[in-house]
């Protein structure tokens, strides 16, 4: 029996783009063009403070956390936490059902 792996294994764009070619049979630059500009795109959305849905998948949004108090776990000193944005992500529905077992995996989640 193989032990799980304790990472956690990551898609690069890479691999993504290596994807697009085998699956559609782009050629190589232009899977890789798609790729970057599809990053490239949802980056600058995010950057110009306005949220990503993707149907199906989920939403980013950008999220305003407001200033607060925190300290140093190991000294114990107070330290102050500045207000910042932050993005997160909701997993749509249909993704948390896949995910879950609940509804079947179709060509969309392969």
């Amino acid at each position: 029996m193989l032990l799980p792996t304790l990472e956690t294994p990551t898609l690069t764009k890479a691999e993504l783009a290596e994807l697009l070619f085998e699956r559609l049979g782009l050629n190589k630059r232009e899977s890789k063009d798609m790729v970057e500009a599809f990053f490239d795109i949802i980056h600058r959305t995010l950057v110009t403070g306005d949220d990503v849905k993707m149907s199906g998948f989920g939403n980013f949004n950008i999220r305003r956390k407001a200033p607060r108090p925190g300290r140093n776990p190991r000294t114990g000193e107070a330290i102050p936490i500045k207000a910042r944005n932050v993005v997160t992500f909701h997993a749509s529905h249909k993704l948390k059902g896949v995910v879950q077992g609940d509804i079947p995996a179709g060509d969309d989640f392969e």
